[in-house]
């Protein structure tokens, strides 16, 4: 009972005026040790868990950790293809401002597995508008022209092949000769070019326009080699393409008046276009007086 009533005071005493706050504060101060002892065994508890984990989580979460690294690098490596694919066009599409004639834009899906034959396919065909002949180039240079023509889809035909050629021109003093395709990628031949021929390396190669196949003044490529003989009448010179033929994706097709085809071209391109102004107009009536008058003068001609 004293024990009851002593606890009764001693709270009503703290509840009203606050007199056992001190006390109460050392006695936390000095259980506080107590308490940390009394968290001992839970620490323990899960540090011994921690440690004794088993070895299948840590392998599966090694799994998956590993699997979220790959899938963010190959977003990267998208991201970086990507990248690489927008400074493409924007080469592509620069260089397509420098050029005068009509041009397309076309993709190449497929290279010709033959080892022998430089041919690549686009993914442009008789519906765009294309023909044989046409010239082809990419962001840097020429690359070849089309040689088959279907619905869908074209082959072309590569400068470097061994059976092309085509009339260039140095740059630097409009010398010409004729590039030849070796079967490689890395390089064309200057045929026929006289032993003291002014042919420098570094010198700019182009097209002449002579041949009417390819329009004048693009570029073929780059005078890596010049290896002069006294005993042979011909300089062997070796030109680098210009174009990346065995990197480049995206190619524009040229539509030129000057190379040889004469109206041919912009017919495909008005049919290109849609015909947006119809039909044109049969007149029957204004040739059926001509050729009654020529038959008439023929009469006229046998009866005299």
């Amino acid at each position: 009972m004293v024990l009851l009533l002593l606890s009764a005071a001693l709270m009503v005493a703290d509840a009203r005026y606050d007199a056992l706050k001190p006390v109460r504060s050392q006695l936390g101060m000095l259980l506080s040790p107590l308490y940390q002892v009394a968290q001992w065994p839970v620490r323990g508890w899960e540090q011994l868990h921690q440690v004794t984990a088993s070895r299948t989580e840590l392998m599966e979460e090694n799994q998956r950790l590993r699997a979220e690294a790959l899938l963010i690098r190959q977003k990267l490596q998208k991201l970086a293809s990507l990248t690489e694919q927008n400074v493409r066009l924007r080469e592509l599409l620069n260089s397509s401002t420098l050029v005068e004639e009509r041009v397309l834009v076309a993709e190449l899906v497929g290279v010709d597995p033959n080892p022998f034959t430089q041919r690549i396919l686009i993914n442009k065909g008789e519906r765009d508008g294309l023909f044989p002949g046409q010239p082809v180039l990419d962001a840097t240079g020429l690359m070849g022209q089309v040689v088959e023509v279907m619905p869908f889809s074209a082959r072309v035909l590569l400068i470097t092949d061994a059976s092309h050629s085509l009339p260039v021109q140095i740059n630097r003093n409009g010398l010409r000769a004729i590039a030849s395709g070796t079967g490689n990628n890395d390089w064309l031949d200057l045929r026929h070019v006289s032993d003291t021929a002014d042919v420098e390396v570094g010198d700019l190669v182009v097209s002449s326009g002579l041949g009417q196949r390819f329009p004048a003044g693009y570029p073929v490529g780059q005078v890596v080699a010049v290896e002069r003989d006294p005993i042979q009448p011909f300089a062997q010179i070796r030109v680098q393409p210009s174009a990346q033929l065995n990197r480049s994706r995206y190619l524009l097709l040229v539509f030129s008046e000057g190379s040889g085809f004469g109206e041919q071209v912009p017919l495909l391109l008005e049919q290109l276009q849609g015909e947006e102004s119809g039909p044109s107009p049969v007149t029957p009536d204004s040739e059926q007086p001509q050729a009654t008058v020529a038959q008439e003068d023929r009469e006229q001609g046998d009866a005299q």
